[in-house]
This record gives structure tokens, sequence and C-alpha cells, in this order.
């Protein structure tokens, strides 16, 4: 497996430490530069294919599908020669989503302690919410249909499942891993890491 992976450039809720999850929150400027910036780096580095032969996947929000096409254009493809797959979609903070951790803890400090004891496993409040662990699953499935060296823009809880899941990094260390938006992850079998 060969898989390059890119995180959506940066949001006004990253900027404000909100909880964003599948709420679709488009692009600041910072992040559309950080976007062009890695476009620029898969351009100048020498890859296993030329850039067009790859794969091109992205989660199907609009930060990752923004960050993709301005990743492509600053390498000097066509924006909107991609695809897009669900089973990318960041995880669910379900009724926590648009709040910052200081505000949840307001409401409910009981939730944000049990959080601390295990954040892998912890399950927010709401119907769609999810835990590291159940998306830790869609990202396997994800995995097991790269068939072809694959470029992807994603998001940081999915990019924290792939080092759990590839990189073997504990449940807790993966949970709490910080994941940069101007950078590039490369997966090649077993290997993971920044270039």
């Amino acid at each position: 497996m060969l898989l390059y992976v890119i995180r959506h450039g940066q949001t006004d809720y990253n900027r404000e430490e909100r909880l964003q999850g599948a709420r679709d929150i488009p692009l600041n400027e910072t992040g559309r530069g950080q976007a062009r910036g890695n476009g620029r780096t898969l351009a100048t580095r020498s890859l296993e294919l030329p850039l067009a032969e790859f794969d091109w996947v992205a989660s199907p929000l609009g930060r990752t599908r923004e960050t993709m096409e301005l990743v492509r254009a600053s390498a000097g493809l066509e924006p909107s020669g991609y695809r897009t797959d669900p089973l990318l979609v960041e995880l669910s903070f379900g009724d926590w989503e648009g709040q910052t951790l200081a505000e949840v803890a307001v409401h409910s400090p009981g939730l944000i302690e049990q959080r601390e004891r295990g954040k892998w496993r912890f399950q927010p409040p709401g119907a769609r919410a999810e835990s590291y662990a159940m998306l830790a699953e869609r990202t396997g499935r994800f995995l097991s249909r790269v068939e072809n060296p694959t470029i992807c823009v994603a998001h940081g809880g999915v990019i924290r499942t792939l080092f759990h899941r590839v990189g073997k990094l504990g449940d807790e260390a993966a949970a709490l891993l910080d994941v940069p938006q101007d950078r590039v992850l490369k997966i090649e079998g077993n290997s993971i890491g920044w270039i």
C-alpha cells in the first residue's frame, strides 16, 4: 500500500479550538495557504509515480474538498480530478459539535472527566456521536479498499486512526496525537511518517 494523506487546512473552528467533527465548516485564509503549500510539496518531491497517476480521494465535507482542489491546482493538476469517500468523514462529536471543551465542561463536567480517563473509547452524547475506536473501524474499511497508489485529503481524527491502525500507536497516544495541517503523511506498507 502506498498512501499520501493530507489533513484539511485550518478553519475558524480549528483556530478557536471548537469541536468541528462532521460539521461542514469552510477553510479560512490560513487553511487555504496550508493547502497550497501541501500541493507545492507534492509537486516538488520525487514520488513513486507522476501525480496524475495516483488515485485522488477526499472526505466529502467541504473543507476537505476545498483543500483537495487547492492541493491539486498548486500541484499543476485539474482541481476537480478526484473522488470522495464517506468513510473518510471526520468523527462526529454529536451534541458537542460547535462548542469548545471549556464550554462543554460548564454543562457536562462529569463527561469531560470521563473523556480524559479514556479518550479513544469515549463517545460524546448524541445520536450520531462516535468514539475514535468507532472511527478506526471506518478507517479500516477505507484502507481495505486502497488498491492503487493514493493521495488522500481527510481529517485529524482519521489521521489519528491511521497512526493507530498502520503505525500501531496505542489507543490513548493515537487519540492525543497532534496532527499538523501543513504537512504530508506517507504510508508505505507498515511504515508511516511525515514528509
